[in-house]
């Protein structure tokens, strides 16, 4: 049988403990089956103008009106105290509940601080576990997150336990408006919010995880479309009206066929060109993103672009091993390149690693090896680089109705005449070793039959 709790809370005055002016302090006896335990409520008033059957002060002052208010808010903080307790599955004793009401101020974090420490924890993580890029994500979405709360709750921060569903919405749509961030963007610094409500969690800050039932759904309708076969060829040996574009080509057909990212062939230096004992250089170099090992032969192309840039003095100086601009300025470049050999694509300087990925699935590389070559822990993530091109999906299309085709006439022709023949029929006759004999093609009616000539 289920034991019996009974909960009372009682405040009075406490006579015995009067001052020299006249004042007893008020407290709050919490009773829970049988046992009690007092909270000093930090009140205090005349014992004379105390109602004990009220609870409350007789009089209608400002002073008197005040303290019934904090007894009231009080005598809320102990139920919401009680309430807790049962639904966490605790102990229901006063010692808890007084224990609850006392470390409540202390327990009690606040967001945007607590994301704000975060924020700095990730910062010295730069280096080891994440790039420099990926701290400012944190550190902006705090910024974001700072306006909006002000904006929209007209405070300056928020009880950690009051973020939730609505809030998250409310922020995420906040981004795409206020700041014009896309979707993907958005989505993008709510993970970051995500990584920071899970680490809430793991630390006991939190009960509850607000994103349980949220939904962040990316959108695929502007994904990258890698360069073809054709259009690769076209672009590494269009002729270009100046330098600036030509060096601009260079890097990005050497990303190309060696499918590295452009912070990566940023930071690629001597020491990272390394020759096995077969002649053949490669590269071994960490990812900047990831720090996880790369390991890229060179092709031939490649190689010839490592030594037409071998001597050039601006890449002597930067102590680089191509002439790589900035991000926005290469990007922008490739536009015009783009336009001049009449690809209808926005050339990105990432669409050279997903161009890679395409090109080495189409020619039957597996997807392990080219996980390898990109730096990639997880196929998962190279299947989203590596996409399907018609030709691969030609190819194999063609393969397998090769092979329902010779089941169906090794099935039919087997040993015995086949008849009610369709009108026009191709057959591959093959001997009992199944290598090719001969083919026939016949043009009949249904009555007409042939025989299998093994």
């Amino acid at each position: 049988m289920m034991k019996r709790t009974t909960f009372s809370v009682v405040f009075f005055c406490k006579k015995t403990k009067l001052t020299k002016k006249g004042t007893a302090p008020i407290y709050a006896r919490i009773t829970t089956s049988g046992r009690s335990t007092e909270i000093y409520t930090q009140c205090r008033i005349e014992p004379e103008h105390w109602n004990q059957r009220l609870e409350r002060c007789m009089l209608r002052d400002p002073v008197s009106t005040q303290i019934n208010g904090i007894l009231a808010t009080y005598r809320t903080n102990i139920l919401a105290a009680y309430d807790s307790l049962i639904k966490e599955g605790k102990t229901l004793d006063c010692f808890a509940i007084k224990h609850r009401l006392e470390h409540a101020a202390a327990s009690s974090r606040m967001f945007l601080a607590e994301f704000s420490g975060y924020c700095d924890k990730r910062q010295k993580e730069v280096g080891i576990r994440l790039t420099q890029l990926t701290a400012n994500k944190y550190h902006r979405l705090l910024r974001y997150m700072t306006e909006y709360t002000r904006e929209q709750y007209r405070k300056d921060d928020l009880p950690l336990d009051a973020i939730d569903y609505a809030y998250i919405d409310g922020l995420n749509t906040f981004m795409q408006t206020a700041h014009n961030c896309r979707n993907n963007g958005a989505v993008n610094l709510l993970c970051c919010l995500k990584n920071f409500i899970l680490y809430a969690i793991r630390n006991e800050w939190l009960e509850k995880n607000p994103f349980r039932y949220y939904k962040m759904k990316v959108d695929r309708t502007n994904v990258k479309v890698p360069l073809t076969k054709e259009e690769l060829d076209t672009l590494i040996h269009k002729p270009l009206p100046n330098d600036r574009l030509a060096r601009i080509r260079d890097v990005f057909s050497f990303c190309c066929l060696t499918g590295l990212a452009f912070t990566d062939v940023d930071h690629l230096r001597r020491e990272h060109i390394t020759t096995d004992e077969d002649g053949t250089q490669w590269i071994h170099k960490p990812r900047e993103k990831t720090s996880v090992m790369s390991r890229v032969p060179l092709l031939p192309h490649p190689i010839a672009l490592l030594r037409k840039y071998e001597r050039d003095e601006a890449c002597r100086v930067r102590g680089k091993l191509l002439p790589v601009p900035s991000n926005a300025k290469m990007n922008a470049y490739l536009k015009e390149i783009a336009t001049l050999c009449n690809i209808p694509k926005n050339l990105t300087t990432h669409m050279a690693r997903h161009t890679f990925a395409t090109l080495a699935i189409e020619y039957g590389m597996p997807i392990d090896i080219i996980a390898k070559i990109l730096g990639h822990t997880n196929t998962n993530m190279t299947r989203r680089y590596a996409k399907i091109s018609e030709a691969n999906i030609s190819r194999e299309m063609k393969k397998i109705g090769e092979m329902l085709h010779y089941n169906v006439i090794h099935r039919q022709t087997k040993g015995r005449a086949v008849e009610a023949l369709p009108l026009v029929c191709v057959y591959s006759i093959v001997s009992d070793s199944r290598s090719p004999r001969d083919v026939r093609t016949v043009c009949a009616t249904r009555r007409r039959s042939w025989c299998c000539n093994a």
